[in-house]
């Protein structure tokens, strides 16, 4: 027995080195192309010496970003339609972004016919790459970009019940055939402070104004679950809570609301009030399992949203933030999944980006299927919501801009000041077809005191324009 200790070495060698050759085997046949995929993986550049880079189109066709090799290799990058898919397509230089950064690894792969394919690596001529089929529907970006103008802020726009991505817009915008012109100005002193890189729509914090009173009266629901409807209060445009000043807007009095009444309204008295009964504690939980505070269930670039009251807060800071004010804040993106999931009966779907992918060919290469993030609230909750916010659009604060329309909608407007002298962001998030919803559209128009922009008819343009196809 005196080789006992060789035994056990050699054995645990033995087994060290099986086991890594079956991990080797098991990374190359499922793990390989995950890790080569990711985004983040700077070698995925190397395959452009063999590939020209593939395009990227919209799921109706439109060629929003492709490129053009030279006789002697090099490849050029061009976007047709400039401005208007800037931050969806980003760039492809200076580390890219947008889905020239989510897509790099399959517009540089080529799965064109194998003839063709042979004959140009004889020729020592690149293949064409495969092309990314966005999610992103040309006449609805178009017609959002049309409509917010020379405005600043954010529009997206999502189909509840799958996740897809339709519209996904920032402004200020740039036009990304200019990259090189603007990355140098970027890196000036006075282009330092620019933001039209920015991608409002996942990135830009917001107070998410009187569009948060969902929230609040989602979390007065789960508190009083027997009694909600019943609710009543008296509202004469103005009342003091824990020394906290809170005025209707234009001190409107609305007099005798229900909760119904309140959401349509959009009272800010009334809301007040309900934010003087809650459980600072329940609060957060809800908020937290809103995604608040948390991570999105969305592979790209973004910025996580705060809400900050929990049981250790103050009584002071309640009244503004049930309202939407105070130190809450959100991105479009978020704001948009929220609505999703009240849209999809509680459930949120994963939003993505990329439909498909192509060969140069037309066919099919691998297709993305929508995916379930979980439930973040019930279906009666959703439910509920869903006919209050449709008092919103039928008599409420966004009347007067679906009347007439073809289509119904369920959302809420908001105005969120953003500093003491009463300026403020214009806010709509919401659903059409509120008994079987189509789309989800979230608005944000920076300083509605100057352009005079609301988020509500820039939400209409893009719901017109959705129906007029259907």
């Amino acid at each position: 027995m005196k080789n006992k200790p060789i035994l056990v070495i050699t054995y645990s060698m033995i087994f060290v080195f099986v086991a890594m050759v079956c991990y080797v085997i098991y990374f190359m046949e499922f793990k390989a192309e995950t890790v080569i995929a990711n985004s983040r993986n700077i070698r995925q550049d190397s395959f452009s010496e063999n590939v020209e880079r593939g395009d990227i189109i919209t799921t109706d066709g439109k060629v929003i970003a492709t490129s053009k090799t030279d006789e002697e290799g090099n490849t050029t990058r061009s976007y047709p339609y400039g401005n208007t898919f800037a931050h969806v397509t980003g760039y492809d230089k200076y580390g890219k972004s947008g889905l020239e950064l989510e897509g790099n690894f399959y517009m540089l792969r080529s799965h064109i016919n194998i003839f063709e394919k042979t004959i140009k690596e004889l020729k020592e001529e690149k293949n064409r790459g495969d092309n990314v089929i966005t999610t992103v529907d040309y006449d609805l970006q178009t017609a959002a970009y049309n409509a917010m103008g020379y405005c600043e802020g954010a529009v997206i726009a999502i189909e509840p019940s799958t996740g897809k991505i339709r519209v996904m817009l920032s402004k200020p915008d740039y036009n990304p055939n200019e990259i090189d012109y603007i990355w140098n100005y970027m890196q000036t002193e006075e282009g330092q402070s620019s933001t039209i890189m920015l991608n409002r729509a996942t990135q830009g914090l917001y107070a998410p104004g009187s569009t948060f009173k969902v929230m609040t009266m989602l979390e007065y629901i789960r508190e009083n679950p027997d009694t909600y409807d019943n609710y009543s209060y008296d509202c004469y445009g103005e009342e003091i809570f824990t020394g906290v000043s809170i005025h209707c807007n234009d001190d409107t009095a609305h007099y005798t609301e229900s909760l119904r009444d309140s959401l349509a309204y959009s009272c800010n008295v009334s809301f007040a009030n309900i934010g003087s009964e809650l459980d600072y504690g329940q609060f957060r939980t809800s908020m937290d399992g809103m995604l608040f505070n948390s991570e999105l269930p969305y592979d790209g670039d973004y910025v996580k949203s705060s809400f900050e009251i929990d049981e250790s807060s103050r009584d002071d800071e309640l009244p503004q933030t049930v309202i939407g004010q105070g130190n809450t804040q959100i991105t479009p993106l978020h704001n948009a999944m929220i609505m999703c999931a009240i849209a999809n009966g509680g459930v949120l779907m994963k939003p993505y980006l990329i439909e498909r992918i192509e060969n140069d060919d037309g066919g099919t290469v691998q297709r993305f299927k929508s995916k379930s993030y979980g439930e973040l609230l019930s279906s009666d909750e959703a439910e509920v919501l869903t006919d209050y916010m449709s008092s919103v659009c039928e008599y409420g604060t966004a009347s007067s801009y679906f009347y007439g329309s073809s289509y119904k909608v369920a959302g809420k407007t908001g105005t969120a000041e953003y500093d003491n002298e009463g300026n403020c962001n214009s806010w709509f998030v919401g659903f059409s077809n509120p008994e079987n919803p189509d789309l989800v559209v979230c608005v944000v128009v920076e300083d509605y005191n100057t352009y005079g922009v609301s988020g509500t008819w820039v939400a209409k343009q893009v719901f017109d324009a959705y129906y007029s196809h259907k």
